[in-house]
């Protein structure tokens, strides 16, 4: 872990297509660059050539998402109703079905080399699981994760009849190379959900910090506590 840094870069409120290109060119570098020194793979971390890991927090515009496995008849939208709502749709490689994202939600597109953690994408997207689970804690928010077969984070996720999510997850990974990521509820705007069949699960409801505490919530302050979070599970010492 010495040898390889992990940046953290908060920006902000950004068009979705801005922030997919710059993901992918991120991705395709630290691929690329592992691909050129395949000779070292077999060596330990500390030997191998450095790559950068980042993860980036912001929030886009409204915009509608289906992953590769998704079917496109969830997106209950026409296209000239997605413009009426000033929406825009993308079709992406990540895991997963359709999601909204919008104003009042903390994206995170952690792109990560997991040779310097775990070969495990489950145990990875565990950790992260864990930070938001601690960070909803520490606002009074029990949650936990998803009913069996459902993945994010859920509150009453023991209750298939209350169950909600707060958080939905999506990733995509190549040679042990993250992207894409999460997207947690705060002060979302819940009625751009009615336009589509979350995740492709339309008998579970979906929610925000703000609608379980009945107040707004402060989003810098969430994004600095789930920040130290995800910095404690995955033990890294400092974001550079």
């Amino acid at each position: 872990m010495k040898s390889h840094k992990v940046y953290f870069e908060d920006k902000g409120l950004v068009p979705y297509k801005e922030c997919w290109d710059y993901q992918l060119s991120q991705f395709h570098e630290m691929v690329d660059r592992k691909k050129q020194s395949k000779g070292l793979m077999h060596q330990t971390p500390a030997h191998k050539t450095p790559t950068e890991s980042r993860l980036i927090f912001c929030s886009h515009p409204h915009v509608y998402t289906l992953g590769k496995s998704g079917h496109e008849e969830n997106l209950l939208l026409t296209e000239s109703e997605l413009k009426f709502h000033g929406a825009e749709f993308y079709h992406i490689n990540r895991g997963g079905d359709i999601t909204y994202h919008g104003p009042g939600q903390i994206v995170g597109y952690p792109i990560f080399d997991l040779d310097f953690f775990f070969h495990d994408i489950h145990k990875f997207i565990d950790k992260l699981e864990d930070a938001i689970i601690s960070t909803l804690a520490s606002y009074g928010i029990l949650a936990g994760r998803g009913p069996k077969g459902f993945t994010g984070v859920w509150i009453d996720w023991e209750n298939p009849e209350k169950a909600r999510k707060i958080c939905a997850f999506g990733m995509h990974t190549s040679r042990w190379v993250t992207m894409h990521g999460f997207a947690l509820n705060v002060n979302t705007n819940l009625e751009y959900y009615k336009h589509i069949i979350p995740c492709g699960i339309d008998d579970k409801a979906v929610t925000s910090m703000q609608a379980e505490l009945g107040k707004r919530i402060d989003e810098e302050e969430v994004k600095l506590k789930l920040k130290s979070e995800i910095q404690k599970e995955l033990g890294i010492q400092a974001f550079s």
